[in-house]
């Protein structure tokens, strides 16, 4: 029913947010197709948004690579943004919550926080800087910002619960200092938002009413809807607003679907390159020879649950044979022939 009545105008909208740090594999296409598919079914929109908050790893190879992937496999997006291009509101959204005294400085390790958050049935402790006064707080995230501060040296926490059963509202990190060029703004900024913090806003600033993500999300949930009440200054709350819903990931037996893995391949020269016959990647099953109708074949035959499954290579292969035998041209002929005149 959810789908049905849309919370954007009447509008249903989805988005694709791929981390540009990467070519895409199989297991991004199942993605692909439920975002685009669900916008295409109820007459909305989806967007294409890449995820760039992360400067050390990404590159514009990637985006170019990205778009042409989505393309092949027979998608148009409704517009193309960049988590980037909301780098601006994302900044002056945490300057109004450290004014809020919903944010603060923490100068501890990584590994003091992560000590401190406790376990899921022990509360956390607080951070000796929770309380920090709000103007040294502003003072000191501009300096994150201007590369006066070391990366590493401090964080912006969200101040929500260190009690809260939900290990994720255990003051988040939002902010954290990346001395790293950025492939579109340069060396604009300093501090980056972390995903949690930017993903459910960009989806509010954007208008996306059916955030589709894969199944390690749900404990985050809660957060995203935190934050995108915070962003709406508790205004009009449930007009307008993002929701996140879950499904599960693609899992393919004997094949390694994480970025990470399929970089170190690549780097390692293990393969060649991401195209590579053998990676699980969407450009190599072209370059192999799968056809983008096979891929959606597939997916269809597994379709979305909410437990996590392992499917079999041989149910990809067997949606590739289906859809080769339904379209593949037949031809006989003759190699050699053999002249034959025939009397009477």
């Amino acid at each position: 029913n959810d789908l049905k009545e849309g919370k954007n105008g009447g509008k249903v909208q989805t988005r694709f947010p791929p981390e540009p740090n990467g070519y895409l594999h199989i297991g991004h296409a199942k993605a692909i197709c439920l975002d685009f598919g669900i916008a295409a079914a109820h007459g909305g929109v989806c967007n294409l948004r890449f995820d760039d908050t992360n400067p050390t790893k990404e590159d514009v190879e990637y985006v170019e690579a990205i778009k042409e992937d989505i393309q092949w496999l027979g998608y148009k997006w409704g517009n193309e943004y960049y988590a980037s291009d909301y780098f601006q509101q994302l900044w002056d959204f945490a300057i109004r919550l450290i004014k809020e005294g919903k944010a603060y400085i923490d100068k501890q390790t990584s590994e003091q926080i992560a000590a401190q958050k406790g376990t899921p049935t022990q509360p956390g402790v607080e951070s000796p800087y929770r309380n920090r006064p709000i103007e040294e707080t502003l003072d000191l995230f501009q300096k994150m910002n201007s590369g006066e501060i070391e990366e590493g040296a401090m964080v912006l926490r969200a101040k929500i619960d260190m009690a809260s059963p939900n290990m994720h509202f255990r003051d988040p990190i939002i902010y954290r200092v990346v001395k790293h060029p950025h492939h579109r703004t340069g060396t604009t900024w300093k501090a980056y938002p972390m995903y949690d913090f930017a993903h459910g806003q960009s989806d509010f600033f954007e208008g996306v009413t059916h955030s589709l993500c894969t199944l390690e999300f749900v404990p985050h949930r809660p957060l995203y809807d935190l934050f995108v009440d915070w962003v709406k200054e508790g205004k009009d709350i449930d007009d307008n607003r993002p929701h996140q819903y879950e499904f599960n990931k693609l899992n393919l037996s004997y094949t390694l679907m994480s970025k990470r893995n399929l970089l170190t391949l690549v780097k390692e020269g293990l393969v060649n390159g991401w195209d590579d016959p053998r990676m699980p990647t969407i450009c190599g099953f072209r370059r192999r020879g799968y056809s983008p109708e096979s891929i959606h074949k597939f997916i269809d035959k597994i379709g979305y649950t909410t437990y996590d499954a392992l499917n079999e290579f041989a149910l990809l292969e067997s949606a590739v044979r289906e859809d080769l035998n339904d379209r593949a041209t037949r031809v006989s002929a003759v190699l050699n022939p053999v002249k034959l005149i025939i009397t009477n």
